[in-house]
């Protein structure tokens, strides 16, 4: 049947107005929005340089392009850069509705994925990727001209400390583990405070997660040995028993501003693998199943221990699988009077 609503053939938005083409994805449920035209290059020397100049230059585009009218609050985005490194394949940048982050597992899936799939990279067995948190190595499984998972390793990840506490303002107190996997996390079980990792306690979930990163914020320094760019706690992982069966453990990330990720979150399974290891419950080179609040899952394990910067840590691989959604060109007239979009939670 012919479609009752026709756009006039050939029509364009003026030349006045900025064009950003993107190819929309997601990873195990949680979007990546992959910009693709209409970026000037990004200037730096390095993944971290790089980084500083879109937070001091370009954040006002990162608020246009993660939030309403365009995006949403819960939405992720990554732009690809040239790689910095002699044998790098891409550089990234990764934004989120509070900044910029120093690394993402389910955006490696995605933009590797998209990466092959819509012919940004030419076919390959082997990624690398420079991003704010280091060298990350990608490894597709290719079936013809589809991606079917992505395996990365990533950055060494190590715990800083087990069994923490911390007075929580409308909660009490409550014990939590501090690891990096890329970005650091607090890690509370969510049966403690009384808290079901289900769709339903989404609200719940995030006014919990919020105020316990901002608690453990307050009374303690988080710093990494040996970048300070890198240096702040990103989020609360909530965990608790698996739902689905085959799964061993459920993650519920919630990070940056009061954002819940829909995947088991690539550096959370990375830093959870840090966790298990060092608290014996994890053999070297066996799988750890991490679902997500939506029964979708991650799969981590340790390639290797090592004694890193001070930290008894391992070498993390996280495998899972991403999906193309869309392709969008997104329009900013020069009278749009919310140019930088805006944000309702």
């Amino acid at each position: 049947m012919p479609s009752l609503i026709r756009v006039k053939p050939g029509w364009r938005p003026p030349a006045s107005w900025r064009r950003l083409g993107t190819i929309e994805s997601h990873a195990a449920g949680e979007p990546l929005r992959v910009i693709v035209e209409g970026l000037d290059p990004i200037p730096g020397a390095t993944i971290l340089e790089k980084r500083r100049f879109a937070r001091e230059r370009l954040d006002g585009l990162r608020r246009a392009l993660m939030f309403e009218p365009r995006g949403h609050a819960d939405m992720y985005g990554a732009i690809p850069t040239a790689p910095v490194t002699p044998d790098g394949d891409l550089g990234v940048l990764f934004l989120h509705n509070e900044g910029w982050s120093t690394m993402c597992g389910h955006g490696i899936i995605a933009l590797v994925t998209v990466a092959l799939e819509a012919g940004l990279l030419p076919p390959t067995q082997e990624v690398r990727l420079d991003t704010p948190a280091g060298r990350v190595t990608a490894r597709p499984r290719l079936e013809g001209a589809r991606v079917r998972s992505v395996a990365f390793q990533n950055v060494p990840s190590f715990v800083v400390s087990l069994d923490d506490s911390v007075d929580v303002p409308g909660i009490g107190e409550i014990r939590y583990d501090l690891a990096f996997g890329g970005a650091f996390y607090a890690f509370v079980d969510a049966a403690s405070i009384g808290l079901a990792l289900t769709p339903d306690r989404f609200r719940d979930l995030i006014s919990a997660g919020t105020a316990i990163k901002r608690a453990v914020q307050a009374t303690r320094e988080v710093r990494h040995p040996g970048e300070a760019d890198l240096s702040f706690l990103y989020g609360t992982i909530f965990t608790g028993p698996a739902i689905t069966a085959g799964a061993d453990s459920r993650n519920v990330c919630v990070f940056a501003e009061g954002e819940v990720d829909r995947s088991p979150t690539g550096t959370g399974v990375s830093a959870r693998v840090a966790i298990e290891r060092t608290r014996g419950r994890l053999a070297a080179g066996s799988p750890f199943v991490v679902e997500s609040i939506l029964g979708t899952r991650f799969v981590g394990r340790s390639v290797r221990d090592l004694r890193w910067e001070g930290y008894e840590a391992v070498v993390p691989e996280v495998e899972g699988s991403a999906w193309i959604t869309g392709r969008s060109e997104l329009w900013f007239a020069p009278d749009d009077p919310l140019p930088e979009g805006f944000i309702l939670r």
